[in-house]
């Protein structure tokens, strides 16, 4: 079998070797799931990278909706990744929202926005000179339901948010779950965000059906790369990916044997 742990770094356009070891500041990442694969390794993938080297100065605002902090923090201890020591150092910030209701619509939404914005706007101080600031939502499914169906209000949020990446240079990582729209409210909801995003990686169940040795696809949509001409286009990469204990491992179709 022909693994390459490395796949899904590549796809996403990061490098070990240099400053760019995580999402580019500005950008929105949207990681695209269904029942059958979970996306949820993706967002634990992109999680570490935020926090490590060479990424000493990064801090994470992680809106949590779907888990508490010990699912996350048992998760990425087992990939070498202390959440509870960089939550004490100020590098993880957890915002707990599991029990966030917003009977009142956009009151509710905007009072969160401005939570979110406060905290970045302190991170980005010369104080406290954080220079990579991540913003990840876990997950916008849940939001739909904390403000009682209405996608209008989660859309206002993510807009909200996309300020921020314009006028701050942070990014923004959102998971959501595709399939739990009903048929009438998926394809306005998901294209609007699909719209607002610069990535989108999607996992999918295989085409043949359940295997041993694969977990299921993925599939990296990077938006307005410059190639070696300096052109932009959309480059799109197509992956298989086994979740192990510890790790995922990433191959091309057809290596898996």
């Amino acid at each position: 079998m022909n693994h390459s742990s490395n796949l899904l770094d590549e796809a996403l356009g990061f490098n070990r070797e240099s400053s760019q070891a995580s999402i580019t500041p500005g950008r929105i990442v949207l990681i695209e799931d269904c029942v059958e694969t979970s996306g949820a390794f993706v967002l634990h993938h992109l999680l570490k990278r935020a926090l490590s080297p060479p990424l000493s100065s990064g801090v994470v605002l992680f809106v949590a909706l779907a888990n508490p902090f010990s699912h996350y923090d048992r998760i990425l201890r087992k990939q070498g990744c202390n959440l509870a020591t960089l939550r004490e150092n100020g590098r993880f910030l957890f915002f707990d929202m599991l029990k966030l209701d917003c009977p009142d619509g956009i009151e509710g939404v905007v009072e969160l926005f401005h939570k979110i914005q406060k905290t970045v706007k302190v991170c980005s101080s010369p104080e406290y000179n954080r220079s990579d600031i991540t913003i990840m939502i876990d997950d916008i499914s849940l939001m739909e339901v904390a403000t009682h169906g209405s996608s209008n209000y989660v859309l206002d949020l993510l807009h909200y948010c996309h300020t921020l990446t314009s006028e701050i240079g942070c990014s923004l990582v959102l998971l959501s779950h595709s399939d739990i729209y009903s048929s009438m409210t998926a394809p306005s909801l998901m294209l609007q965000i699909e719209h607002l995003t610069d990535v989108v990686i999607k996992t999918d169940p295989l085409a043949t059906g359940l295997a041993t040795d694969v977990h299921g696809q993925l599939t990296v949509l990077n938006k307005e790369i410059v190639d070696e001409h300096g052109t932009l286009k959309n480059r799109i990469h197509n992956f298989h990916f086994k979740v192990k204990e510890n790790s995922v491992e990433y191959f091309y179709p057809g290596s898996c044997n």
